[in-house]
């Protein structure tokens, strides 16, 4: 899939989705409702509209997802990328790292990020 834009909402529903997976729809309902106040037929639009997108499937009132987050989470970073920082992974780096200090724990890992991806 090459397109797997999605928007706040549909994302913080597909973290529930990824946490409970399979989960029975009622459920989700259930969980829509008292996480984010949504009534039970905008639950149901949005496990169709993210079904006719290919991002889940409904089948027997049971839902799983047919995407990973990490699926999600790497194609929406790269779109930032690409849309704020020209494709430049050290102008993304040099504005998020501004005004913030990494721990020596989060640089170590940063590190050994960097040096896995240059083998």
């Amino acid at each position: 899939m090459e397109n797997l834009k999605i928007f706040d909402a549909e994302y913080r529903f597909m973290c529930i989705v990824w946490e409970k997976e399979p989960i029975n729809s009622t459920e989700l309902v259930k969980l829509c409702q008292s996480g984010f106040g949504w009534k039970k037929s905008t639950t149901y639009s949005v496990i169709k509209r993210l079904s006719e997108r290919g991002m889940l499937k409904n089948e027997n009132a049971v839902v799983t997802s047919l995407v990973k987050r990490i699926q999600v989470q790497k194609y929406e970073s790269e779109q930032i990328l690409e849309k704020a920082f020209d494709n430049s992974l050290p102008s993304f780096i040099t504005a998020f790292l501004q005004d913030k200090k990494l721990t020596q724990e989060e640089a170590g890992q940063i590190k050994k990020m960097i040096e896995e991806a240059t083998k």
